[in-house]
């Protein structure tokens, strides 16, 4: 499948590892390379335009490494709570209080995908919602000390732990829950 790409090396930027294990099911051959990038936007950007900036972000921080022979991928998945992002948690105390915001609530998972090559550049998004169930705080605590989701996005992982317990319910991509929308971006790999 998706032999238009057989004349591309394709590229993954970024270092996640639930990014590199999505991107491996849909049965691509590629490397994955990562340059440091901050991950920040101007204040006037709001919902779905904030990850689809920090992906198309991402990818001109590779723009000097990317040839007419190379495909890169990027991404950035954000959380939306009441329209306030709802990024990385700087420290354990501000996971423990995004969980709590998250509990018994409904959020929306945003993921911008930017795909580009040296002459071509395609950017989308998609959102999925998540309602998570009331949680307990002895609940919250215990993932907290056994998962330490320090690097996600609204400081959880849907295929942890968490997920398990809490989502009652997700409206939308599961894998853009876990920061790649394979499906979607799979579709537009076909028209490449």
């Amino acid at each position: 499948m998706l032999d238009n790409l057989r004349n591309y090396s394709v590229i993954l930027g970024s270092a996640s590892p639930r990014r590199n294990e999505l991107l491996s099911g849909l049965g691509i051959d590629f490397n994955v390379q990562t340059i440091d990038v901050e991950e920040t936007y101007p204040d006037t950007l709001r919902g779905i335009r904030i990850p689809m900036y920090l992906a198309e972000k991402k990818a001109d921080a590779f723009a000097d490494q990317v040839s007419e022979t190379h495909l890169l991928i990027t991404a950035d998945t954000v959380v939306l709570l009441n329209n306030q992002v709802l990024g990385k948690p700087a420290n354990r105390e501000d996971a423990k209080r995004m969980l709590k915001q998250l509990s018994g609530n409904t959020h929306q998972v945003i993921t911008g995908v930017c795909i580009s090559t040296a002459y071509r550049r395609k950017t989308f998004h998609t959102v999925s919602e998540v309602r998570f169930a009331n949680l307990l705080e002895e609940e919250i605590e215990y993932y907290l000390e056994h998962f330490k989701p320090f690097d996600k996005a609204g400081s959880y992982g849907i295929q942890e732990w968490i997920g398990y317990i809490g989502v009652e319910q997700i409206t939308g991509s599961f894998y853009n829950v876990m920061g790649l929308p394979v499906q979607r971006l799979y579709c537009e790999l076909k028209k490449w």
